[in-house]
């Protein structure tokens, strides 16, 4: 299990305006929007149920709770959150214990951060036991901490997860840039006070005040995100 206590020594560039970056994990860093979707048209399948294609965009980049919990009403399935929950974790973990490819750019970035000791963390909805498998791929070092959605009082849409990370790297959540590539994320972000660079995967996403979109992470760079907080100078 990754700590979520923060490494010591991390420093931002001296005289840069960008004191962390934060980064989403389904869809931004990995490509894996599309297996839990996968995972749970299966287990309603199994339960007897099929997903309506259009709920895809109601369900992603949610919290287990409000995703699974939707799903459960919209079809009827006699089931439990608890016992849902139980298996899409299941059925995730098999899918990338089996492929986890990593977005265009995303090696990159991650490498380019931890070269220039730029306070990172890694913010999730997806809970603990699934985070830490997908860091086995993503290299735990490229991050100072990590933040489960499952251990906040309340996960994305709201701030706190953006807040907690930004508190335990001890920067300012107003000069981080935050890496999402879902709407429920993006509100999140700027709930906090962040600044957002979206890289949307399932719907789109428009730009607005201290929101930047792109098309991939491979647009994305550390004097991209070091420009992004001179313009909000």
């Amino acid at each position: 299990m990754t700590s979520t206590v923060p490494a010591l020594g991390t420093r931002t560039a001296e005289g840069s305006a960008l004191q962390g970056v934060l980064l989403d994990m389904d869809g931004t860093l990995v490509d894996t929007e599309g297996f839990w979707w996968d995972v749970e048209a299966e287990v309603f399948a199994s339960l007897g149920h099929t997903l309506d294609e259009s709920w895809r965009h109601v369900v992603v980049g949610g919290p287990m709770t409000r995703s699974a919990g939707f799903l459960i009403e919209a079809t009827g399935a006699d089931i439990t959150l608890d016992e849902l929950t139980e298996l899409l974790n299941d059925g995730f973990e098999d899918r990338i214990g089996r492929a986890l490819p990593l977005m265009p750019g995303a090696g990159r970035l991650l490498a380019e951060l931890y070269e220039y000791e730029i306070p990172t963390a890694l913010v999730s909805a997806s809970h603990r036991r699934i985070i830490d498998r997908v860091l086995t791929s993503l290299g735990a070092h490229h991050f100072s901490l990590t933040v489960a959605g499952d251990e906040v009082p309340r996960t994305k849409p709201h701030p706190d997860p953006y807040l907690a990370a930004a508190a335990g790297l001890g920067v300012d959540p107003a000069r981080c840039a935050v890496i999402e590539d879902t709407a429920t994320g993006v509100a999140a972000a700027e709930a906090a006070g962040c600044h957002v660079v979206a890289v949307p995967s399932v719907a789109p996403i428009s730009p607005a005040l201290r929101r930047t979109v792109v098309t991939s992470l491979e647009e994305v760079d550390l004097t991209f995100l070091h420009g992004l907080m001179t313009q909000m100078r």
